[in-house]
């Protein structure tokens, strides 16, 4: 089986799953994961608990929000880029509406009775 290479970004408290001692505000990492993972997959690699992030960027589109997160089963691609951010993380509210999404994410927010377009999200949203 072939390998593919991912380049994760971990933003705010969730450079300790890089970089292991918490010290900095963020880590990056080339990550070699077998052709097919995915967002799981990745995410048992780091060892981090999927409640644990907030927004997630694959390849520069939005994939998951805190409760909200649709991306599990994602399939990686050699290449691409994976951005983590921890729940403390603020994104604008008005910035949401318009963003790129993964098919996933696209889905799911028009799956939402509101679309996805909220100011908070709570843990227990899906």
């Amino acid at each position: 089986m072939s390998n593919i290479n991912v380049d994760v970004w971990l933003y705010g408290t969730l450079a300790r799953y890089g970089n292991k001692t918490g010290k900095q505000s963020f880590a990056n990492l080339l990550i070699r994961l077998p052709e097919g993972s995915t967002m799981t997959n990745l995410l048992a690699h780091l060892e981090m608990p999927t409640q644990e992030r907030g927004i997630t960027f694959i390849n520069g589109r939005l994939s998951a929000l805190p409760g909200l997160q649709p991306d599990l089963s994602h399939i990686l691609h050699d290449g691409d880029r994976v951005a983590l951010f921890d729940l403390k993380s603020m994104w604008p509210f008005q910035y949401r509406h318009g963003a790129m999404l993964t098919d996933e994410m696209a889905r799911a927010m028009n799956a939402e009775k509101d679309h996805g377009l909220h100011h908070t999200y709570k843990k227990n949203n899906s």
